[in-house]
């Protein structure tokens, strides 16, 4: 008996054939991913506007191409704007020494004037306030518990400003600005996307605790700055070791970039000065606050993976050995050295007199022992580095505004700045109030915003473990270095506004969410339009409550009434 079959399905026309898998999901409105060339996934090209939304718009080719070609730093410096008129509005307003501007604004004062901080006597603010030309810088050494660069910071707005309010605050001001270009310069390249960036920058812009730390002359605002151009720097070097990889690699006889094993294996990628950039960035940042150590530690780590995740791409069959052979020691050489030394060159003031608090320790009392043979001001300044890191281990007083890292993401317990009670008609209370203002400054994020970044997170832990999306990974370290390291210390005294190092990764995370829910590129246009009137909402609303809280960021007197209206959970009291 013989069979027919086969050369009767042989002879069947491609119609007759059964539906493929494919085919039978595009009936409930499956559509396949495209395939990604190499090149595209080594550096994948920036997502342009439709031509069909140019056309909608009435806006010419040739017109068209010049709006995205300036949109590229156009709508980053608009946002800026924005958030630096935001942010320098009575910048000297309320005219006080507000929480702890009372240690770091006197000591970034004493550090421009005589290279180490002072020992101020109590009670010397209104001093100040009144007129700081007859208050004198001491002598005697203080006792500090951070490093000096973002006193040095804020101490270049008093020389170029004056001892006040003003001039302390100037150059926090204008790193927070700058730090909303930075975003929405990081979220287009990360995101591949103008629109995207643009839209990170501004939610960092009406972020209520990132606008109260913009205009308060403390160092957490500082950190932040730092981190995230070290971020910024990695992320220009990934682009950069990844095109380099690419242009290595052979085109075939079409033109399409092949993988290959060899080349992925042994390049050698060279000078990478982004990376040596970013271990200069995470240093200022470790030399501004002690907690920048452990974002040093998660960065280094996060750009070694980014290493073996390139070479892996271009076709390396083991990309870690591949890394731990070309990679792995640069990297190294390029971060923690550059960081520890750039730490060392900030203490410069202290080091060259010989008046700084501890500066003479191996000189008296640290003489003897084991390592004489380094320098005394070396051994002097670890001294002092042990002293004060068993001080903030130790630090478990208790604080009014002190808060569990837990709490941080709901803003269970923000922190109060400054508080008054005008009566009707005075310091700015309108004289139709019915009894007392209230006046304060509270550093609080934009309560819309970081509730929505609480489901944003999930999203980008979601598509980290389960899309493997890097941009996802990302924005997660980037979150966790800022934020896992104070769980370490549920006994210390900690406070909310400590959070503000990882806020412009929070608002990556919600720009990443928004996006999704606009739809992807592809999307038929039923689901963009749902999806854009979706997020437009969601970020209207966004703003809206920063302009609502706007009164609790700025000291605005409001009745106290009005006041109370904000204070929507009672541990905001």
């Amino acid at each position: 008996m013989t069979s027919t079959a086969p050369s009767a399905l042989q002879g069947h026309d491609a119609e007759d054939q059964p539906p493929s898998w494919p085919q039978r999901m595009r009936r409930f409105g499956h559509s396949p991913r495209p395939v990604t060339g190499l090149r595209e996934r080594l550096v994948p090209p920036y997502t342009r506007p439709s031509e069909r939304l140019w056309a909608v718009l009435g806006v010419s080719p040739a017109r068209a191409e010049r709006i995205v070609r300036w949109s590229a730093w156009g709508g980053p410096l608009l946002v800026a704007l924005v958030a630096g008129l935001l942010r320098f509005w009575h910048l000297g307003s309320p005219k006080a020494v507000i929480f702890d501007e009372t240690y770091y604004a006197k000591d970034a004062w004493a550090l421009i004037n005589q290279g180490y901080e002072g020992s101020w006597p109590k009670d010397i603010d209104k001093s100040i306030l009144k007129d700081p030309s007859s208050v004198p810088v001491p002598t005697d050494p203080g006792y500090v518990v951070h490093p000096p660069v973002g006193k040095w910071v804020i101490g270049l707005g008093e020389h170029l400003f004056g001892f006040n309010p003003f001039g302390w605050r100037f150059m926090v001001a204008l790193l927070g600005t700058l730090s909303v270009l930075m975003l929405c310069r990081i979220g287009r390249r990360l995101f591949r996307s103008t629109f995207l960036g643009c839209l990170a920058g501004g939610l960092l812009a009406v972020d209520g605790l990132h606008y109260v730390m913009s205009r308060t002359a403390l160092l957490d605002l500082v950190l932040m700055f730092f981190v995230l151009a070290a971020f910024g720097c990695l992320l220009i070097d990934r682009d950069w070791a990844r095109g380099r990889l690419a242009a290595a690699l052979p085109v075939d006889a079409e033109g399409v970039l092949r993988p290959d094993a060899g080349v992925a294996r042994t390049l050698r990628l060279g000078w990478r000065p982004w990376r040596l950039a970013a271990g200069v960035m995470l240093g200022l940042a470790f030399a501004t606050k002690w907690n920048g150590l452990y974002i040093l530690t998660a960065f280094a780590i996060m750009a070694v993976l980014w290493d073996v995740g390139a070479r892996r791409t271009a076709g390396a069959v083991r990309p870690y050995a591949a890394v731990v052979r070309r990679d792995i020691l640069p990297a190294f050489v390029s971060t923690v050295p550059v960081a520890i030394g750039t730490y060392i060159v900030s203490w410069t003031g202290w080091i060259v007199t010989d008046k700084g608090y501890f500066r003479n320790w191996a000189a008296t009392a640290g003489q003897g022992g084991s390592f004489t043979w380094l320098p005394d001001w070396l051994r002097s300044l670890w001294h002092y580095e042990t002293e004060v890191y068993s001080f903030h281990v130790n630090l478990t007083s208790g604080h009014t505004y002190q808060s569990n890292p837990w709490s941080w993401i709901v803003l269970g317990r923000p922190v109060s700045y400054f508080y008054e009670d005008p009566a009707a008609g005075t310091d700015g209370c309108p004289a139709s109030t019915a009894g007392k203002c209230a006046r304060e400054v509270l550093a609080i994020g934009t309560p819309l915003l970081w509730w929505t970044g609480a489901f944003a997170l999930c999203y980008v832990l979601w598509r980290w473990f389960f899309r493997r999306d890097w941009r996802a990974g990302a924005i997660a370290c980037a979150v966790a270095a800022g934020w896992a390291p104070w769980f370490l210390y549920q006994e210390r005294t900690i406070f909310l506004f400590y959070a503000v190092v990882f806020v412009p990764f929070l608002c990556l995370a919600v720009a990443m969410l928004i996006g999704a829910i606009v739809g992807p590129p592809g999307s038929d246009e039923r689901r963009r339009t749902v999806g854009a009137v979706g997020a437009g909402v969601l970020v209207l609303l966004i703003v809206w409550n920063f302009i609502y809280f706007w009164p609790l960021y700025t000291g605005t007197a409001i009745p106290l009434d009005s006041w109370r209206s904000r204070m929507w959970l009672d541990t905001w009291v």
